[in-house]
């Protein structure tokens, strides 16, 4: 009697298992290394778009007067900020611009402050109005309300 030794799976199947296996795992690790750097780099973008000092300073541009009289009442940044944010824990450096505009006009927002214990103090805080070259001293004011209050 003949014996017949009946192939393994893999040896009757091997011309397209092991190409569609090597090309399946070049794919995951691709979408692995697209998905992981595009999380990446959507979370630093939202991270300094929310960040305190960029809310804070609009903010603080919107309640001032003069600022209102030349770019109007809601105040967008257009842009992503020009310069340095570290934070490292509870203390961090902020040194940057962002493009501003209003239903008014344009203008550049100049931020300059340091982080202590969670809370940001602002050493330069002004805008800059793209039509007049005028800068606005947004500090002025925030000094007077906080010995007002």
């Amino acid at each position: 009697m003949n014996e017949y030794e009946e192939k393994s799976w893999f040896r009757r199947n091997w011309p397209w298992v092991l190409p569609l296996g090597c090309c399946s795992g070049c794919l995951i690790i691709g979408l692995f290394f697209i998905f992981g750097i595009g999380a990446t780099i959507f979370g630093v973008v939202n991270q300094f778009t929310e960040m305190s000092p960029i809310e804070d300073a609009i903010q603080i541009a919107e309640n001032n007067e003069h600022v209102i009289a030349l770019l109007g009442e809601d105040l967008e940044s257009n842009g992503f900020p020009n310069g340095n944010i570290s934070i490292n824990n509870d203390n961090g450096e902020v040194d940057f611009s962002i493009p501003i505009t209003g239903e008014k006009g344009e203008g550049t927002l100049v931020v300059r402050g340091i982080r202590v214990n969670e809370k940001w103090v602002y050493e330069d805080l002004y805008i800059r109005v793209r039509a007049t070259g005028e800068e606005i001293n947004l500090l002025e004011n925030e000094k007077i309300l906080e010995e007002v209050i």
